[in-house]
């Protein structure tokens, strides 16, 4: 794409520790033909020493943060940087390979620099997901379609999100939308009360081929939990108006 309307994207990849599994996934993002951003969330010695190796491709720019602040903190940090370069949009895809990369073009084919539409993966799992994960997704779900009194976002929990950098960062400098996990579905439920426009594309999601997971029992879900009692009741807040929205959508 050549015209001044074209997109301008990177790839944005927040990484903690995915030592075994970063190289394979940013193999399998080669036919994406994007510049790669990746964050290093203040990662073991191991880990950074591998996103140095990779970081000395021409197209592969690492960020460092000193110390471990999550995943919402290390995006913030990307989009950021991707500010400070110029990009209008990035996408955001984890580090364990866990997302199939074939299904990641329809994001960013014939994106215009001024598209501020949030797109948003939805998971097409396959056998190797628990159980117990693809049903508990469900308690976010609803909690989600209740803040926004809409299905309108289908699945805030995959990792695979096209961002419009200046948007997000005008959101994320009044709404921080949380450090660690709380982010990934804090943010879509803050730009859907904005009336922001949200896209839905299908992503096939294989569970992680290091089997790392970050996710800590207590910390995340006392955090979980304080942001969907921030969401009801702000949704409480925007009952009016949200209510409205909906009427002039059934209308």
């Amino acid at each position: 794409m050549s015209n001044e309307n074209s997109a301008s994207v990177a790839v944005l990849i927040p990484v903690y520790n995915h030592a075994e599994a970063i190289g394979q996934t940013l193999a399998g993002l080669r036919a994406l033909n994007l510049p790669i951003i990746l964050i290093d969330d203040g990662s073991d010695a191991n880990c950074a020493g591998v996103l140095d190796t990779l970081a000395e491709a021409d197209s592969v720019e690492l960020v460092r943060l000193p110390v471990n602040r999550g995943k919402g903190a290390a995006v913030r940090a990307g989009l950021a940087r991707a500010a400070e370069r110029g990009l209008s949009h990035v996408l955001q895809v984890d580090a364990d390979g866990q997302h199939e990369a074939a299904d990641l073009p329809p994001f960013v084919e014939g994106l215009r620099a001024d598209d501020e539409t949030l797109r948003i993966g939805y998971p097409r799992f396959d056998a190797s997901v628990p159980k117990h994960r693809f049903y508990s997704r469900y308690i976010t779900h609803s909690l989600v379609w209740l803040a926004t009194l809409s299905f309108e976002l289908r699945d805030t929990m995959c990792g695979v999100k096209l961002y419009p950098v200046a948007a997000v960062n005008r959101l994320v400098a009044e709404h921080p939308c949380g450090n660690r996990m709380e982010f990934d579905s804090e943010l879509p439920v803050r730009w859907v009360w904005q009336g922001g426009r949200v896209g839905n594309l299908p992503v096939r999601v294989r569970y992680p081929i290091d089997g790392v997971s970050h996710f800590k029992l207590w910390r995340d879900n006392v955090l979980l939990a304080g942001m969907h009692s921030r969401l009801l009741l702000g949704m409480l807040r925007r009952l009016p108006n949200l209510l409205s929205r909906r009427q002039e959508t059934l209308s």
